[in-house]
């Protein structure tokens, strides 16, 4: 799959942002180690799914495209696809559940799409997209389980290792798996040496008891504030990759979350939501052990100033 990752970066080129890598002294100096960090919450969109939704998109037949996407997300996909609708014209609906966070419920709206709303206690997401499609004939495009989603997210680990050449570890936030297997793929195919680390928060840890058990695990409406972890599961196509290529799973407290977004705010002057600064609180916790040169995806910016000021309060 890596040939998909590159044919992807080259389909990608003239749309998505080549994000900027930043290191901290201090960082280095707590872990011990160098870190590097691809902060994709600086991409379009405010995060990473900005490069799987066009490439995904961008890939549908011209039929495909006239008729219109549906997908469903709770926030950071659905922001991302509306607005690749918006510059490919092409009409998009999102599935998305009520307790979203009001500013990505609002930017999804803003880039055009159109909303349908859920309730997740009532409801399952995959329920409600497919009678939209059964009665629009929509084309789904899914938040990460599909083979041009996970080719798109590979993008941002191939762009890090391109720049930085070397790491020793690569590490990146998982909810349903699409960033953490497009890392995978694009760092074992470079660096196989790499190793390949997924981190969640220990609220909504089905990925992790998946990945050891070797048994899909599933989780209903985790409470974590890392909402971009809420993911039921991982998927038929992230599940395998990710048993087959990471190397370990690591969990994550909702405090060391929250930490980690005060520390890249106060100390590198960033604004990183709570999902993805889930490396940063494994790293600043202990959870990861460090040395040498560590790669770390910060996979989105977009937080609502409720949460923010919950954690900076």
């Amino acid at each position: 799959m890596y040939s998909e990752i590159t044919e992807a970066a080259a389909r990608i080129k003239n749309a998505a942002h080549i994000t900027p890598v930043l290191t901290s002294q201090t960082l280095n100096h707590l872990t011990g180690a160098e870190v590097f960090l691809k902060c994709e919450n600086f991409q379009k969109a405010g995060a990473f799914k900005f490069r799987g939704a066009f490439n995904a998109v961008y890939k549908l037949s011209d039929k495909e495209k006239q008729k219109g996407v549906i997908t469903y997300s709770s926030g950071n996909h659905a922001q991302a696809i509306a607005l690749v609708g918006k510059l490919l014209g092409v009409k998009i609906t999102v599935v998305m559940p009520n307790n979203a966070p009001a500013g990505k419920k609002a930017a999804t709206q803003q880039y055009g799409a159109d909303i349908v709303f859920y309730n997740p206690e009532l409801q399952v997401r995959e329920e409600v997209a497919l009678k939209i499609i059964e009665e629009k004939g929509f084309t789904l495009i899914p938040p990460f389980d599909h083979p041009d989603i996970i080719a798109g997210q590979g993008t941002a680990a191939l762009e890090l290792i391109n720049e930085v050449k070397k790491l020793d570890i690569i590490a990146a936030p998982c909810g349903g798996g699409g960033l953490l297997s497009g890392t995978a793929i694009a760092a074992k195919s470079v660096l196989p040496d790499c190793k390949v680390i997924g981190v969640e928060p220990e609220l909504a840890d089905d990925a992790v008891r998946s990945f050891y058990s070797k048994t899909l695990q599933t989780v209903k409406n985790p409470p974590t504030i890392a909402d971009g972890a809420r993911t039921s599961s991982l998927g038929k196509y992230t599940f395998p990759i990710i048993l087959e290529n990471v190397d370990e799973m690591k969990t994550v407290s909702e405090q060391a979350i929250a930490d980690a977004v005060k520390f890249l705010f106060y100390r590198m002057k960033i604004v990183v939501e709570p999902t993805g600064a889930l490396v940063i609180a494994a790293l600043l916790s202990g959870r990861i052990r460090t040395a040498g040169r560590i790669g770390v995806i910060i996979s989105g910016g977009n937080i609502d100033s409720e949460t923010m000021v919950k954690i900076l309060g």
